[in-house]
């Protein structure tokens, strides 16, 4: 009796397997040949690097900015089907980047060149007397990282330590959407023009937000290939977190339907609160990445740990924060007791960092390599595809990224922040010839 349920299994297994094989093969097929187009498609794109220059006054709020960043930046458009798997369309992703120079502090913005008209034109109708021409990636001069190389980098990630539902600590927290009297104003942005500003001669410190309009997926529960998006998401974990706060009553009256009533701890209003009002704005695939670089003989380890910390001050505990992940350091290659037993060497925290360099030169977050989207575990990873980084795309919405990257105040007085008198406009057309 066994040997026979044994023979019909193995049957059945035979007559499935065929199936199940070309399954596999039709869906690793198609995952190649979407990786492909895209990679095509993606390679055509030209981009450029912009540097803005703030006015030397600026005295609105990060509301601008907010408002700038939705009208320029967020490009989302339904792709049909010739477009999506046959051209290989992806949506534009861009860059907000700050970086400091030898002390000397620059806003960029990385976008491919047909948006460029766009950007100008929303950013003009924010801060009339902004400043924006066209650079050389400042990246270009740190040439690559090695053993013999003259140059040495510190670089890591960041994402949101609790779900994309809660939002950070934004400039509305600080006041400033009401907009104070300069000298009352507490912009979280200034501990890091200042840090960036204080670097001396050798060294360079960058960020780059990496955005993107938000298409991120979440597995939809009792279900096996359903998915939602962040909005629904976040409506799934508010109403998790209110369930056992909640409670049902039955109708008083045949044919009435029942009501539920919420009574929430006081302690959770800034958490229902500010769960609830980050999806009223459109949120970004987004994606942050912080590199400390430095010329060898001047790479300051103190630096590399301020630069860790330059996010901490829009951490808000019992909602949401950004933390470090991926660090150069190794952490990307081991972390717990792998890193207590196998601490990565020399040469391959040397390896990550060069990677770290090639990752913030090319602003990859949303369409890596396609064996970076293979994960196989240590020990074996090392051999395979040795110390690269796997990505965490978290969803920020507008308020929250223009918290992030927005020019500071009038109080800021740093001398190595570069402002602008006035805008620098083309002569007008009815001047007589």
């Amino acid at each position: 009796m066994i040997d026979l349920i044994i023979l019909w299994i193995y049957k059945i297994f035979l007559a499935l397997l065929p199936v199940v094989g070309t399954a596999v093969l039709a869906y690793t097929a198609h995952a190649f040949w979407l990786h492909y187009v895209r990679a095509n498609f993606i390679s055509g794109i030209e981009w450029i690097l912009l540097e803005i220059v703030p006015p030397r006054d600026v005295i609105r709020s990060p509301r601008a900015m907010e408002l700038f960043i939705t009208n320029a930046l967020y490009h989302m458009s339904k792709k049909g089907a010739l477009e999506s798997y046959w051209q290989g369309a992806v949506w534009f992703w861009f860059s907000l980047e700050i970086a400091s120079i030898e002390g000397q502090v620059h806003f960029y913005v990385r976008t491919p060149s047909r948006i460029k008209s766009l950007i100008e034109t929303q950013m003009y109708a924010q801060f009339p007397q902004a400043q924006i021409k066209v650079v050389e990636d400042y990246t270009l001069v740190v040439d690559k990282i090695s053993a013999n190389s003259t140059w040495n980098l510190w670089g890591c990630e960041f994402k949101l330590a609790r779900p994309d539902a809660y939002p950070i600590k934004t400039y509305v927290d600080f006041g400033l959407d009401e907009n104070p009297k300069e000298e009352y104003k507490v912009d979280p942005i200034s501990p890091v023009i200042e840090l960036f500003g204080s670097i001396g001669k050798g060294e360079q410190m960058w960020v780059q937000i990496v955005i993107t309009p938000s298409k991120k997926k979440y597995h939809t529960s009792k279900t096996w290939f359903k998915s939602h998006d962040w909005v629904k998401e976040s409506e799934i974990v508010l109403r998790k977190q209110l369930a056992e706060f909640t409670r049902t009553h039955l109708p008083g009256l045949p044919g009435g339907k029942p009501t539920k009533e919420i009574r929430a701890p006081g302690f959770m209003d800034a958490m229902v609160k500010g769960a609830g009002s980050k999806f009223l704005k459109v949120g970004f695939d987004t994606g942050i990445r912080a590199c400390y670089v430095a010329k060898r003989e001047v790479f300051n380890m103190n630096n590399r740990r301020n630069l860790r910390l330059i996010f901490r001050q829009y951490a808000a505990p019992f909602l949401n924060e950004l933390t470090r992940i991926n660090s150069t350091q190794a952490d990307a290659f081991s972390s717990g007791f792998i890193s207590s037993w196998f601490p990565a060497t020399k040469a391959t925290i040397t390896r990550l960092a060069g990677r770290m360099l090639s990752e913030y030169r090319e602003r990859e977050f949303f369409h890596p390599p396609m064996r970076h989207k293979i994960r196989i575990p240590w020990p074996f990873s090392p051999y395979i595809f040795p110390n690269f980084f796997h990505h965490h795309i978290s969803v920020l919405n507008t308020e929250e990224i223009a918290t992030l990257w927005h020019f500071p105040g009038q109080i800021l007085k740093v001398p190595t922040l570069e402002r602008i008198e006035s805008k620098e406009a083309s002569p007008p057309t009815n001047l007589p010839t």
